[in-house]
Formats: structure tokens, C-alpha cells, sequence
């Protein structure tokens, strides 16, 4: 017999309204010292009503639906990032080096590499659960089968994204992966070698960086690409140039103190501070306890979707739900830490607070799943706690 519980999660709807609520104060402070002339708080309000129809037109399919079409969104994503490098540059624009957004009129840029995201957590969550459907009994030989075929469906996709080039989506897939490698059921003695690899990979390369920047040339990474890294570890050095935006961040987030910073005192030029630098805004807004309130958010979003996915019985929802969490935390993870000189600059926005319409459409999609899967998620009274 089934509990009398109402089916729509209002406590995953609160947590979104008060994202909705800080982006538009965020962005509303951002614009006013930014250095472009658009209202993007009117746009943002436009991007959240397309948001929430999203999410409702997601909540309309099953997972058994939604698991028949993961091969059309993948092909469908493949598709649009390759015809992304072949298209003409009247709708395919290179912006700062990189040919990564389409020009819509009337609508603005679209980054399709947003939609490869949640292609891949389908995608990886479909290989996940038929494998385990088919080897019953799992060995060594079995996960490295796994392994593989989620490693062709990822790096396949990196490949393409790498052309534009998108580091930044690229780190996103990888986190995504990664995530969905721990919970897949993979023996730890093929997990461990793996990450002790990219581990030695990662120090090697951080080594080059530092210390042999002529070797990395060779293998075709760029002067500007070591720029931003040498900003990274040396922010006021580079302050004039590569390191501009790094310590115009950490001023910003410093003069916000513990509570934040009085309109009257002035306000830290932040460039991107509506997109990529929203978190430094808020940090100099609100100080501490602001931005502590918003990672706080976060936590329990991530933490209502952990628990949601401990609770449904089938297996290719919570692997979604997985790799719904690991876009989520790494996204926060990277953007705050980049704020705060912690990590690397790359291009990737604050989920649901940052201004833009292809990782809002990216983000509304991941819950759409989230709130589909809670929608349908019986329980029953003999079921065990």
C-alpha cells in the first residue's frame, strides 16, 4: 500500500525560488557597475519563466521515456557541437578566441556545449544500469568493459568540445564521469590505478606549467593559456593583464568584510561580474555571512538530491541524480574557488545565480530530471527504512 504523500517536492521549488531571488539582487547590483548598457536582470527574470517551463515539460516524461530517448539527446548534442565548428561565422561568432555560442536573433548567444552535460549524465546513466542488467556477475573484465564504453561516450564529447576550445565544459564532463566512475559499481582496483594516473598527469603538468612552460608550447598549449595560470599563482604580479580579473575579484570579495559593503563606499569594477564573477558581487554586497547563506543553499540542494536518490529504487534514476550532483558541486566548487584564488579562471558560471540562458536551460533541465524522478518516487508502508 502506498503512503498519502503529496508527490511534488515544494521543498526543492523553495530552494529554487530563493536561487531565483539572489540572482535577480545579485545581477540587479552587478549591471549597475558593469560595463555593458543591457538589462540583464529583465532578461535573467525571462530565462527563469523558460526555466520553470523546462522543468514542467521534463516532469511530463517518465524515466522509462526518458531512458528510450538518451541516444537521441546525445546524437542530437553531438550534432549541434559539430555543426557548431563548420557553421559560418554569421551565426557561429568567435568570442575571445573561442567559437563556442550560436547568434540568435532576438534571442542572443546559445552555447550548445551546455546541452552535452546533461546528454552525458543520460547517457552514462542508460550504460551504467543496462551493464549491470546484463553481467549480473561482475569481475574485472566486465568493469573494464564499463569503463570503456563510458569513456568513449565522454571523451567523444570532449574531443568536439575541445575544438572551440572550452576547457571550462570540458572540466564540467570530466567531474560528471568521474562522479558517476564511483558509484557505478567499478572495482576499486581498476578506479584506484586510474586516479593515481590523472593524478601523476595533473602534478606532471602543474610541474611543465611552472617550471618548463617551453615543453608545453610543443603540444600546442597556448602563451595565453599559461598566462592565466601564472595569474593564478602570482594575482597582483599580473594585475595590469593576465591577473586583472583575480584581483579585482579579491578586492571586491575582501572589502565585503563580514556583513558587506555600504553602497556608499563605491563599488569594485568587476568585469563579467553578472556571469562568471557573480560570486565576487555577492561577496562584496553581502560579505560573509551572504555568501555563506548562498553555499549553504547549494549544500542543501545537493543534500536534498542525495537523499532523493537513496530513496528511489530504480537504478538509472539515481545514477542521474548522481550525475546531476557531481555538475552541481563541481560548477560551485570551481566558480567560488576561482573568486576566491583558490583555483584556476575558467568559464563557468554560478548554476542558477550567474546570468545566461544556455546554462540556465542546462540547469533547469538537470532538475526537470530531478523533479520527475521525485514526482514518481512511491514509497510504501512496508517498506524498509
Amino acid at each position: 500500500m502506498e503512503k498519502n504523500e503529496h508527490p511534488f517536492d515544494f521543498s526543492l521549488v523553495f530552494i529554487v525560488f530563493l536561487f531565483s531571488i539572489i540572482s535577480f539582487l545579485s545581477i540587479s547590483t552587478a549591471q549597475e557597475f558593469g560595463q555593458y548598457n543591457e538589462n540583464f536582470l529583465v532578461k535573467q527574470i525571462a530565462w527563469y519563466i523558460v526555466g520553470c517551463g523546462i522543468i514542467l515539460a521534463v516532469m511530463y516524461f517518465d524515466m522509462e521515456q526518458i531512458e528510450r530517448m538518451q541516444w537521441f539527446a546525445y546524437g542530437f548534442a553531438m550534432l549541434l557541437l559539430i555543426f557548431l565548428i563548420l557553421a559560418p561565422e554569421s551565426i557561429a561568432r568567435p568570442v575571445n578566441g573561442a567559437k563556442s555560442w550560436f547568434q540568435i536573433p532576438g534571442i542572443g548567444s546559445l552555447q550548445p556545449s551546455e546541452l552535452s552535460k546533461i546528454a552525458l549524465i543520460l547517457t552514462l546513466s542508460h550504460l551504467i544500469s543496462t551493464h549491470h542488467e546484463k553481467y549480473a556477475l561482475r569481475d574485472l573484465k566486465s568493469d573494464f568493459l564499463l569503463l570503456s564504453k563510458m569513456g568513449l561516450a565522454t571523451f567523444a564529447l570532449i574531443a568536439i568540445i575541445m575544438q572551440q576550445p572550452d576547457l571550462g565544459t570540458s572540466l564540467v564532463l570530466i567531474a560528471i564521469f568521474s562522479g558517476l566512475i564511483l558509484v557505478s559499481g567499478i572495482s576499486w582496483k581498476v578506479i584506484v590505478p586510474i586516479f593515481l594516473f590523472m593524478s601523476t598527469v595533473g602534478c606532471l603538468l602543474i610541474y611543465f606549467i611552472v617550471f618548463q612552460p617551453d615543453i608545453l608550447s610543443i603540444i600546442g598549449v597556448k602563451q595565453y593559456q599559461l598566462g592565466r595560470i601564472y595569474a593564478w599563482l602570482s594575482p597582483e604580479e599580473f594585475k595590469e593583464g593576465d591577473g586583472y580579473h583575480l584581483y579585482q575579484s579579491l578586492l571586491a570579495i575582501g572589502s565585503g568584510l563580514i556583513t558587506g559593503k555600504e553602497a556608499s563606499l563605491g563599488n569594485v569594477h568587476l568585469p563579467e561580474g553578472h556571469t562568471d564573477f557573480i560570486f565576487s558581487v555577492i561577496g562584496e554586497k553581502y560579505g560573509f555571512v551572504g555568501a555563506s547563506f548562498v553555499i549553504s543553499l547549494y549544500f542543501l540542494l545537493i543534500y536534498r538530491i542525495i537523499s532523493l536518490s537513496l530513496d528511489v529504487k530504480d537504478p538509472f534514476s539515481s545514477y542521474i541524480c548522481t550525475g546531476v550532483i557531481s555538475m552541481i558541486a563541481f560548477h560551485v566548487f570551481q566558480n567560488a574557488g576561482m573568486t576566491i584564488g583558490l583555483l584556476p579562471i575558467t568559464g563557468i558560471p554560478l548554476p542558477f545565480i550567474s546570468y545566461g540562458g544556455s546554462s540556465m536551460i542546462s540547469n533547469m533541465l538537470a532538475l526537470g530530471l530531478v523533479f520527475s524522478i521525485s514526482f514518481r518516487n512511491k514509497k510504501y508502508f512496508f517498506d524498509r527504512e
